[in-house]
């Protein structure tokens, strides 16, 4: 499609499908009308200025957009608007994409189902009744149902990599400073990232090089050769059985393209405690952050988020040493997780999405969490629909930190044997 033809075409979805999904929160459609009919003159001209000019965007509502309100999910913000874009978003802008607005997220990044108290609840594509995860969750949500050809969320302990798996879409991890966080509402300075969602990896690919303001390097020729260490946490995390065949096919059919596959495991982490390490980094340092806003109107944040920030803010100083010394142990550790293969292959999630009255798995994020405390790269890659579900299925490649470009070329040869992801059968 042209740009103009794109963005009408998505301006029509969101006013057809996002009402029942509220994925959209904040639309700036005329804007990104004149946004689109520039991007139209240049393609016309052949003076595109990059692979993603005239891609329609969604930003996560912690992420500046200039204009549009930025509260991160939080009510005592709601009033706040951007007088500024993030640099992200700026950068987007500059290689000619058009942005359309903001998308809902859990309450603070702190979170992982997208079920706000303030901003409403943002559905699942697959199953309304299902979350699409957190804290992205309005970002993959807005993706896989056809609203947006890409959406920027943030990666703090999973964050833009779970919601991917639960919708069926792809999701980048950057190396820490491969993208920039300036004009961002933080949840954890320390753990943050910033990182896009698209339908295919050669989206991933296009709107990284946009955001790391560098290419990101051409795919290779095929996988056969690649080392890649599976990590299974055998006894450690259990697996549901729809994600364990999952993961078993993945395995196969990399094994058919000639990956050598062995095993991995990720070198001083530990599970639950390196679960509560990062939660309690993200709590302090989140109420350091909202500190002042939440003195002056307590009643503008959740109950529950009230209570993680407090609980957080009440440890003892050498509990929270000791969580920081062990992110650090991990990172420093993380190399030789790569001494014996080239990549790791591991699931996403333990778990597909889940219900919204159910409780929210406490292991969600121990395969994610990884790739923040360790500073390395991470793709999340839809392997299909598990048939007894219904629902997407997932696993992610992980890099050396640094290599995003090498994580993304494996992840993308493995997507041509993976399948491109689904739409989910009510957006097609």
């Amino acid at each position: 499609m042209t740009p103009l033809a794109r963005f009408d075409h998505y301006r029509s979805r969101i006013g057809r499908f996002n009402p029942g999904l509220n994925a959209f929160l904040h639309l700036r459609l005329a804007e990104a009308a004149v946004e689109a009919a520039e991007a139209d003159a240049r393609a016309a001209a052949g003076s595109a200025l990059s692979p993603v000019d005239g891609w329609c965007i969604a930003v996560k509502a912690n992420i500046a957009v200039a204009g549009l309100p930025h509260h991160a999910g939080i009510g005592a913000y709601r009033g706040d608007i951007a007088g500024e874009d993030a640099e992200v978003v700026r950068r987007l802008r500059s290689a000619g994409a058009v942005i359309l607005g903001t998308v809902n997220m859990h309450e603070g990044a702190l979170g992982a189902t997208t079920d706000n108290a303030v901003f409403g609840r943002t559905a699942n594509p697959w199953s309304l009744e299902h979350t699409p995860g957190g804290s992205s969750g309005g970002s993959a949500a807005a993706v896989a149902a056809g609203l947006c050809d890409g959406a920027l969320g943030s990666d703090t302990m999973g964050s833009v990599r779970i919601p991917s798996a639960y919708c069926g879409v792809q999701g980048h991890k950057p190396s820490p400073g491969r993208v920039p966080d300036a004009g961002v509402l933080a949840l954890s300075p320390t753990l943050d990232h910033v990182g896009p969602h698209a339908r295919s990896v050669a989206g991933l690919r296009d709107m990284m090089s946009a955001l790391a303001a560098a290419p990101m390097a051409s795919p290779p020729a095929g996988l056969a050769g690649l080392r890649v260490g599976v990590w299974r946490a055998a006894g450690q995390i259990e697996l549901t059985p729809e994600v364990e065949r999952g993961l078993q096919d993945a395995c196969a059919a990399l094994r058919s393209a000639g990956v050598l596959l062995g095993e991995a495991e990720p070198p001083a982490y530990a599970y639950g405690r390196s679960r509560r390490a990062g939660l309690l980094i993200c709590e302090v340092e989140a109420g350091r952050i909202h500190a002042q806003r939440l003195g002056e109107d307590p009643a503008g944040f959740s109950d529950s988020f009230r209570r993680l920030l407090a609980w957080g803010a009440a440890r003892p100083a050498a509990e929270l040493e000791a969580a920081y010394a062990h992110v650090d142990a991990v990172r420093a550790a993380a190399p030789a997780a790569f001494a014996d293969c080239d990549l790791v292959l591991a699931p996403t999630a333990p778990q597909q999405a889940f219900r919204f009255t159910d409780p929210a798995p406490a292991n969600q994020a121990d395969f994610t969490a990884w790739a923040d405390f360790a500073a390395l790269p991470a793709t999340a890659i839809c392997t299909g629909v598990s048939a007894s579900t219904g629902l997407p299925l997932g696993v992610q490649l992980i890099g050396r930190r640094g290599e995003d470009g090498a994580v993304l070329s494996a992840a993308l040869a493995a997507e041509a044997l993976f399948g491109r992801p689904p739409a989910p059968p009510s957006y097609t």
